[in-house]
């Protein structure tokens, strides 16, 4: 898995969103039911935000206000960095320890296409190392 496509075509292209009008707490909710850390907030088909548990514990709980209250556009990022389904993952986990991000949204021409989290980029950078080892391997060996 070298590029970004292939993590996608592993893992699903499955968008698991919500509006910018919902509470923190609908989020946190929907996050808890999926086992996931991160929604991508979007108005229509227009990608406007990710909010994450990061956001959570940062914007909300440590100052002090209720997740029930308080909507999901006054918390989520909106500063968010995107790849393309070219991107090799080698650049993607160089970003994501730059920036500190768990979660880069895919496009293509301005259209959404998936997200991938730092799981799934870890993952799909070890079976490419392992998928080295084992040519390696074959070549020595033969």
């Amino acid at each position: 898995m070298t590029m970004v496509a292939d993590l996608l075509a592993y893992k699903g292209r499955e968008i698991i969103s919500i509006d910018p009008e919902s509470t923190v707490y609908e989020a946190l909710a929907l996050m808890e039911s999926r086992n996931i850390g991160a929604l991508l907030v979007m108005e229509g088909v227009q990608l406007v935000g990710i909010i994450s548990e990061r956001d959570y514990a940062r914007k909300v709980v440590l100052q002090g206000r209720s997740s029930k209250t308080t909507r999901v556009a006054e918390v989520m990022t909106r500063q968010f960095t995107g790849v393309t389904p070219d991107t090799p993952v080698e650049e993607c986990m160089a970003i994501m320890t730059e920036r500190r991000f768990r979660h880069l949204p895919v496009l293509e021409q301005g259209r959404l296409q998936g997200v991938v989290s730092i799981g799934d980029v870890v993952r799909g950078v070890i079976a490419e190392k392992e998928f080295t080892i084992q040519q390696l391997e074959r070549y020595i060996c033969s």
